[in-house]
This record gives structure tokens, sequence and C-alpha cells, in this order.
């Protein structure tokens, strides 16, 4: 299940399901970078575009390759800063259900890859709908074959 959890996780920086968040600040404050934020200013932050950082995350920060987030020797799951992958939030404000929505996630794809082959069609090209959440603006088109085991 490592693999799979690196895949979710890969998947999720790529393709946060909240792409852009706002926060109030309750006081004075001053952001890592030196930015100073008066009390009761609204702050964004682009967790989509903050996937895809190269100066964050490398030059192929834009490929689609879950192995990033093993460990070479062994293979297991190595959980990165959650300041630098913030799909579900850092500090005091992370979100409680990440474990449980990680189990979840888990469970579900094994579950299906088990039983079921997935392919996407290949001329198929997404459209993304940026709103409260991250979404394609036509579905995605898979074709869905029962596995012979």
């Amino acid at each position: 299940m490592h693999y799979v959890h690196a895949a979710i996780t890969k998947s999720m920086r790529l393709y946060p399901p909240v792409p852009v968040n706002f926060l109030r600040a309750e006081a004075a404050d001053v952001l890592p970078d030196g930015t100073a934020v008066g009390a009761g200013w609204f702050v964004a932050y682009n967790s989509y575009a903050m996937g895809r950082m190269e100066s964050v995350w490398g030059e192929d920060a834009r490929a689609y390759r879950p192995e990033r987030w093993l460990d070479p020797a062994e293979g297991t799951f190595q959980p990165d800063s959650p300041f630098r992958y913030i799909a579900f939030h850092a500090g005091p404000r992370i979100c409680l259900g990440k474990e449980m929505a990680y189990i979840l996630m888990k469970s579900i794809v094994a579950c299906v890859l088990e039983e079921f082959e997935l392919a996407v069609d290949g001329a198929y090209r997404p459209r993304q709908v940026t709103s409260l959440t991250l979404r394609m603006a036509d579905g995605l088109p898979v074709t869905v074959k029962a596995r012979v085991n």
C-alpha cells in the first residue's frame, strides 16, 4: 500500500481538492517570506500552483512520479513537510480527517483495482474547472472491464 499512498499523495499535489483557499488573519502577523499581514486581512494561497512550482519540487514538478514519495532503499512512503505539501493544510489548522481520508482513498483504490481494469480514453483532454473544489468540466470518460483472475 506504500505505492498506492504515494500515488494518491502525488495526485493530490498536482490536483488538490481545494485549489485556492482564503484565510482571515486574526491578528497582525508576518509571513515566512517577510510579507506583513494586517489584522482582519484575507490571505489567499493557490495550492494548485504551489504543487507545480519547480523551485519547490524540481524540474519534473509536473511529472506524475509517485516514486518521489518512496524511500529508494525500502520502498516505504516518506511524507514531506505539510508546509510543502498542503493538500490537508498544516500547523494548527491541519485537517483532522487526514488519516481517515487516506484510509478511505487507499481502500477504495485497492477494492476497485482488485476487481476492475480502468482505461481513460487516450484522445480525451480534460478541462478543469476551478471553483471551491477542483473538478473536470466534462467528467472523465473511463472504460471499465472486470478483471479475469
